[in-house]
């Protein structure tokens, strides 16, 4: 059935479809949520398990390895990584992309749970958790005058919390800063051996004696009552007549064994905002929840928070949000100013204000629809689906154009509008569903692309190729039905002008030497794939966000106070450059990007400065320029190992080198490292071989330990004890009505001060306590402060900042390097993060490449119903290269993820200027008895004009996203420099290559026919 046809008899349905469309597509741009990158969900789950006190060597030992060999079995596993520090071993195990992450996170806790019995019994419970949040979306700092630090750090724990998780997309409050309410019971060493007892002794009775318990229950009279122990104090004063036990069977007041305090715990972070101590605390939103509506809601819950409780005051110090806002509304001016200039195009041409208005309507009623199945896959409106959108403005409006100006041509044959409509649209109908569904069948293939890359390109591709489709819809519908009923007629038929004369001229002079033209665009293809490597790659270009995360590192062992002063000297040491707005430090915790593998874990001996530049147009200097003065002005601090944290992709180099030999792989760590420093342009190179932390190394005596009744775990649980308390589930608790505070028993920082104090400490043994150095000698030492692992094997992983260089650059130089091409045995390298992710890309690429080109074949195929003729439209496409690649050179633009979706698109966009042509060739030849020389030349008559209409409209449409008139364009601009200069070559070349390919194809074919034609009239009977 001709829709068109159908269409301009019953207008008011089609009419109807349009409008519930539009509706639809409304309602889901109202819900669509916003976001700046696509929800990347990296199916992966975390095993955290704490042993308090711990060394790095014993929990891989006696916890890590075990994780590693029972979760490396489960179904799907990728790959599994462990980073054990002080007390606390991390295992991630990465799923592969198709696994269910619900069954997974089940499954891992299945696994630990098998191994619970062969892990130390003193461990915390294990935590395995599945990675669904993708970092920090805000951070705020609070002040009030009436709250201290405790008060304030208990505010933001309980009612901060409260009210921010009643936000709808909250999926974690995470406080910086701050300190924890304790009971501090610091015991005088002189007191304890003046009774003879022990900081071990105590607090077990302590822990023992402070405890509520149930006790059963009774019969009384008629009724059942439960029994209840009750021996917890309500205030800690209380605490100081607390009998203690001594081994000679008196008691002592606990109040004259030590000095107890209500007060807080030793800081183990310190959050500081231009230089001041602050309480502050971070917010993460759940997948799939729209940025700006989570901002939105976080500020009217901590302004309702603020109005409740007066004197507390909320500033925002950080936040990400502000870069979505400005990439969403640059997106849409960007989207708005391509679609005037494509109409302004149309204008130009047909100078008819009823044919550029009916051509506008295709814009829209594209679009709008495109919404409402964007939200039915669960995308957002994010850089990659606005992207999508932004680069079919130019495409949705091709089809109305070719339509809407062979109406115009058929009126100005003298046909009245109605005749005009329905004989143009029936005649072109052919070529405009091929040109749609060659370009449907370009973008489908790119949303089923593998990795990482893969989840970019899906959202990309679905939008596209839907806008597309809804485009084809108006064109056969819409555009002919209102062509109708609102264009007026046209007496006259133009003539000819010089130009298409000189044109004309040209294709006629390509057919009659069709094998140099076609020799001539060979040479011009292979020169412009020699262009190539010239041109840098990357993964994804680098954009200004206004922010540098900038991480110090000071050697293991230092405390968080002296963290906290280097830090503070460095901010004065930045505080000269103008162009620094605010800077934010968290000493000991980790920053949040999202990705555990850039932050690493927190220490006292890390601090991360937040440098804000504020936007990148009230500035003259760029980030990286302002990164660079950074570094040369902390290059003076000394012991100080610098990196800034990126939390963009394709900013930073990762290499692994894994082995089981640790002494082997330092080695060659060291090695690599100084080659490393060899690649000219890079920033801070940083590497995760062990460090050695400074420890007091004890060990026991086994002939002396065992006469006095003395064994290992007592003496370890007395150091413990004694220096830094028990383990938090053994302590003794003091029950408020709001919560449970914890009792610390121990030595204060003051006396742990003396070195020779471990010596003296006092251990239980069968004739009374015996001083720590009888049973055991104690000695300088060290040991790794963290270890890394990587598919079970100790690995040392090496970081390198790009600072602007081509990530695939990079690659070569490093592959060259003695280290990588020769790793010593046993050693191998693995490439991970960034280049794991740069390596899928162009893989993928290639692949997508090869089945959009298969799937144009297919369609075309089907609808011409010719095998030879797809392949002189696919002719065309080996000409965009040579623009493409030349604007890439020219602008110095990299060969990133946007370049490659543009390359993608003209794969598209050229095969449409070839239907064009061929389409009309065909039907001259078929239906109106034209030889082939007069058939090609007919079609580029009739069709040179919405040829060049369509690719001036689509270069019109890219125009504003490649000179960035809309905010910071730098992701988009590869893709419409691409996009320009190939549509530049594809067309100007198309218009004269097209036609000589089609005498070649269309020659071959009929001698294969008469050669079938033969081989048939000569076969045996």
């Amino acid at each position: 059935m001709n829709v068109s046809a159908w269409a301009i008899r019953r207008p008011l349905p089609a009419l109807m479809i349009f409008f519930v469309l539009c509706v639809a597509g409304l309602w889901g741009f109202w819900k669509l949520p916003v976001a700046r990158f696509p929800d990347i969900s990296f199916p992966m789950v975390v095993v955290t398990i704490s042993q308090p006190g711990a060394s790095p060597s014993q929990l891989e030992t006696e916890v890590t390895r075990k994780v590693e060999d029972q979760v490396a079995t489960l179904d799907g596993v990728k790959r599994v990584t462990s980073t054990v520090t002080e007390g606390v071993s991390t295992t991630a195990i990465e799923f592969q992309l198709s696994v269910d992450l619900p069954a997974a996170l089940d499954d891992t806790r299945a696994a630990v749970s098998r191994i619970r019995a062969d892990l130390p019994q003193d461990i915390q419970e294990p935590l395995v958790t599945k990675v669904t949040i993708g970092g920090a979306l805000m951070t705020y700092a609070v002040a009030s005058d009436r709250m201290g630090v405790d008060e304030l750090s208990w505010f933001v724990d309980r009612d901060v919390t409260r009210a921010l998780f009643g936000v709808p997309g909250v999926a974690q409050v995470t406080r910086q800063g701050g300190v924890d309410r304790m009971v501090r019971i610091d015991l005088d060493p002189d007191a304890l051996q003046a009774f003879g007892t022990t900081a071990g002794a105590v607090n077990a009775q302590l822990a023992r004696m402070q405890v509520e318990r149930p006790s059963g229950k009774t019969e009384v009279g008629s009724a059942q009552q439960v029994l209840r122990t009750i021996a917890t104090v309500a205030d800690a004063r209380e605490l100081e007549n607390f009998a203690i036990s001594l081994p000679d069977g008196r008691s002592a007041r606990l109040g004259t064994l030590a000095r107890i305090t209500d007060a807080a715990a030793d800081p183990t972070q310190v959050a500081l905002l231009d230089g001041k101590p602050v309480v502050a605390f971070s917010i993460s939103r759940t997948r799939g929840s729209s940025e700006l509506k989570v901002a939105e809601g976080v500020e009217a819950a901590l302004a309702e928070l603020a109005r409740k409780t007066p004197g507390v005051k909320f500033q925002r110090v950080t936040s990400t949000v502000g870069e979505t806002e400005r990439s969403y509304h640059s997106s849409m001016e960007m989207l708005i100013e391509g679609a005037l200039l494509a109409l302004a195009v149309v204008w130009l041409f047909l100078r008819d204000w009823r044919a550029t208005w009916i051509s506008a309507v295709a814009l829209p009623l594209s679009i709008i629809p495109t919404f409402a199945v964007m939200y039915w896959f669960g995308f957002s409106l994010n850089m990659i689906t606005l992207l999508a959108l932004s680069v079919v403005v130019g495409i949705l409006v091709d089809d109305a154009i070719v339509e809407i100006e062979n109406i115009v041509r058929h009126l100005r044959m003298g046909k009245s509008p109605l005749e005009a409509a329905r004989e143009a649209a029936d005649e072109i109908g052919i070529a405009v569903i091929a040109t749609s569904m060659t370009l449907a069948a370009v973008f489908v293939p790119v949303a089923f692309m593998p990795g990482i890359a893969g989840k970019f390109f899906r959202e990309f591709g679905w939008t596209a190729a839907t806008a597309v489709l809804f485009s084809l819809l108006v064109a056969r519908l819409l555009t002919p039905m209102i062509a109708a009923y609102q264009l007026k007629a046209h007496g006259h038929e133009e003539k000819e002008g010089p130009l298409m004369r000189r044109y004309l001229g040209l294709v006629d002079a390509a057919l009659r030497h069709r094998w140099i033209t076609l020799a001539v665009s060979t040479v011009f293809f292979i020169g412009s794939l020699a262009l190539v490597p010239l041109i840098p790659t990357t993964f994804i270009p680098f954009t200004d966000i206004g922010r540098s995360n900038l991480q110090i590192e000071l050697p293991p062992g230092t405390r968080l106070q002296e963290t906290t002063r280097v830090a503070e000297q460095a901010r004065a040491k930045l505080r000269a450059i103008p162009e620094l707005k605010q800077v934010y430090a968290t000493v000991g915790s980790v920053l949040d990007v999202g990705d555990p593998n850039k932050t690493g874990v927190g220490e006292p001996r890390k601090a991360t400065l937040v440098l804000d530049w504020g936007v990148a147009r009230s500035r003259d200097r760029d980030q990286k320029a302002l990164e660079r003065d950074v570094r040369a002005r902390l290059a003076d601090l000394p012991g100080v190992r610098m990196s800034y944290i990126s939390s963009e992709p394709g900013e930073n180099l990762q290499l692994v080198l894994a082995g089981d030999d640790p002494q082997q792989l330092q080695d060659a760590a060291v090695g690599l490292e100084r080659e490393l420093h060899s690649i000219n342009g890079l920033g801070s190179i940083s590497s995760s071989a062990s460090l050695l932390r400074p420890e007091i190394q004890i060990r026991p005596d086994p002939q002396r330990a065992a006469e006095l009744g003395v064994s290992t775990s007592d003496i370890s649980d007395a150091a413990r004890i004694a220096t830094s308390g028990d383990y938090t589930q053994r302590l003794a608790k003091l029950n408020l009505p709001e919560r449970q505070i914890p009792i610390r028993v121990g030595f204060s920082e003051a006396t742990l001060h003396d070195p020779a104090l471990i010596g003296q400490l006092r251990v239980a043994g069968k004739n009374g306590p015996v001083p720590l150095a009888a049973v055991a000698d104690i000695s300088q030492g060290s040991g790794p402060s963290v270890i890394s692992r990587y598919q079970r094997q100790r690995n040392v992983t090496f970081t390198a900042e790009l600072n602007g260089r081509a990530l695939g650059d990079v690659m070569k130089e490093v592959q060259k390097l003695p280290t990588v091409k020769a790793p010593p045995p046993g050693l191998s390298f693995i490439n991970t993060g960034d280049a794991e992710v740069f390596v899928e890309l162009f893989t993928g690429f290639v692949v997508a490449m090869i089945a959009g080109i298969a799937c144009i074949y297919m369609v075309l195929l089907l609808l011409f119903n010719h095998a030879l003729q797809p392949l002189t439209i696919l002719t065309a496409v080996p000409l965009c290269a040579g623009g493409a690649f030349g604007a890439l050179l020219v602008t110095q633009n990299m060969l990133s993820l946007p370049a490659l979706i543009g390359l993608l698109m003209l794969i598209g966009i050229a095969t449409k200027n070839s239907i064009l042509l061929v389409d009309y060739a065909v039907m001259a030849e078929d239906e109106h008895g034209l030889s082939q020389h007069d058939a090609l030349v007919d079609a580029c008559r009739k069709r040179a004009r919405p040829v060049i209409m369509t690719t001036l409209a689509m270069g019109a449409g890219m125009l504003p996203i490649a000179l960035g008139l809309s905010g910071d364009s730098s992701f988009r601009r590869p893709m419409a420099v691409a996009v320009i200069g190939g549509l530049i070559t594809s067309t100007a070349l198309s218009l004269v290559v097209i036609p000589a390919a089609y005498t070649v194809v269309d020659d071959l074919g009929a001698w294969l026919r008469r050669k079938l034609r033969r081989s048939k009239t000569t076969a045996p009977a």
